[in-house]
């Protein structure tokens, strides 16, 4: 976390990977956790975007969520990292019917649960605050990025019912910047473009769905704050979740948190050219390269390929 508690405090470089230095990009002022949370404190929506399994994004996520509940007891944790469809399982565990492993295998908890998001969900279970599976079931979002979108008329009702009503509502901003990252523009053949499409079409199920589960949160429990923890691409820019967010419910508040990582050779970060993803920015250091042999790389890509196609749409 931020070693100095000062606003106007000079920028440094963080020392460690768990180090995390807020900043408000229009003042360029250091800020400790208490500190944003002060300034969050009456907000609806906080979303603070992730790198996953960064210990930096992590341990600041801790430290926001003890921060603003000490300002405002009424919070939800809401989370990416959870489908909805395992929601009965997760709540098991809240309400102490199940212990950790138990809940780590039926509800689906990603590979990182016990490093990264434990000390989260701990604290919503001790102070007995309600926790969102808020991301679309991970096996419907694959099958649309293969089958495209019409592959949620096989989905049985029940579960067709937890999904948003209108799945795919879209912001052309938000198109533009995911068709960048995944280098469509340099596709031009039909084949690829489709699959390109159905693979959008999969980031908005999980964009709406999440926005959606948030607001239905908020409809249950009136008046608490939610924290809302996800990848920064749902969130940065005001794009992806947070702008369906806004479109469906235009009269909350919402702040975002957006990471961004300390340049490598050390030098001052560029604030200004980070302004845009968030309300507020957090320096990181980058995480160390997977990689240098290009081999092995191409390998390890093949096999998460092969894992994935191993499942089927049928």
């Amino acid at each position: 976390m931020p070693s100095a508690t000062a606003t106007g405090a000079p920028i440094s470089a963080p020392e460690t990977q768990y180090d995390a230095r807020i900043t408000d990009p229009n003042s360029k002022t250091l800020l400790s956790p208490t500190q944003l949370a002060q300034r969050l404190a009456n907000t609806d929506v906080v979303v603070v975007g992730e790198y996953h399994g960064h210990h930096g994004s992590h341990l600041l996520q801790s430290g926001l969520q003890t921060a603003l509940h000490s300002l405002r007891p009424e919070q939800i944790l809401s989370m990416e990292q959870f489908n909805l469809d395992r929601q009965d399982e997760l709540n098991r565990y809240l309400e102490g019917k199940t212990g950790e492993t138990e809940m780590i295998e039926d509800a689906g908890a990603w590979d990182n649960y016990r490093a990264s998001y434990r000390p989260l969900v701990e604290f919503a279970r001790r102070q007995n605050l309600p926790v969102i599976a808020a991301n679309a079931p991970a096996d419907v979002v694959r099958c649309v990025g293969r089958k495209g979108p019409e592959f949620l008329n096989r989905i049985s009702d029940t579960l067709k019912q937890k999904l948003p009503s209108d799945p795919f509502m879209d912001t052309p901003a938000y198109r533009k910047k995911f068709m960048a990252a995944i280098g469509a523009s340099h596709q031009a053949d039909n084949a690829m473009s489709e699959r390109m499409e159905n693979t959008y079409k999969a980031q908005l199920l999980r964009d709406n769905t999440m926005a959606t589960r948030i607001l239905q949160a908020r409809a249950e429990h009136p008046e608490h704050q939610v924290l809302h923890l996800t990848g920064t691409f749902h969130s940065e820019d005001g794009l992806g979740t947070v702008a369906l967010l806004k479109q469906r419910a235009p009269e909350l508040s919402v702040a975002v948190i957006s990471p961004a990582f300390w340049p490598s050779d050390d030098s001052h970060p560029a604030l200004d050219q980070n302004r845009s993803k968030g309300d507020f920015i957090y320096f990181i250091q980058p995480l160390p390269e997977e990689f240098r042999d290009a081999d092995r790389e191409r390998e390890a890509m093949q096999a998460r390929f092969r894992r994935s196609t191993d499942k089927t749409c049928d």
